[in-house]
């Protein structure tokens, strides 16, 4: 979620100027550090790009319309990805029965999610009031 909410909030947020990293994580309530991975990984995707300078920090790298749910999600997913062999995925247990069933129902998931496009949710947000409640000081936590 808090993948989805980083791509949208600075496709919310990047006009006129990129959003800052320290500021997406203070929308948030979140340390700076704790998104940096997660937004190189999101650049590294083709979904934000980086821009450098003393006004820099991150934008869309596509039309939002282009951008789905699904792919931010999938996204971190690479990024949190154990090794399987670190967490016991060798058993026959897991590679015969959990991890076909667990993959079924995650594509199901990720299919809805493709559905979903940056566009859709940033005219949910707008439809929300958050903007107008973010400058009045309210609360964005997400």
């Amino acid at each position: 979620m808090l993948a989805i909410a980083a791509v949208v909030d600075v496709a919310l947020y990047a006009r006129p100027t990129p959003v800052a990293a320290k500021s997406l994580a203070a929308r948030h309530h979140l340390p700076p550090r704790h998104l940096e991975t997660l937004l190189q990984g999101l650049v590294q995707a083709n979904i934000l790009k980086g821009v450098r300078g003393p006004r820099g920090g991150y934008e869309l790298a596509r039309e939002r319309r282009k951008i789905t749910a699904g792919e931010i999600v999938r996204t971190a997913l690479a990024l949190s990805a154990a090794d399987p062999s670190e967490i016991g995925a060798s058993s026959k247990l897991v590679k015969k029965v959990i991890e076909p069933s667990v993959r079924k129902a995650g594509d199901g998931f990720l299919a809805n999610l493709d559905a979903i496009t940056v566009e859709d949710l940033c005219a949910e947000a707008v439809t929300a009031r958050i903007l107008e409640d973010d400058k009045a000081g309210g609360d964005f936590a997400i």
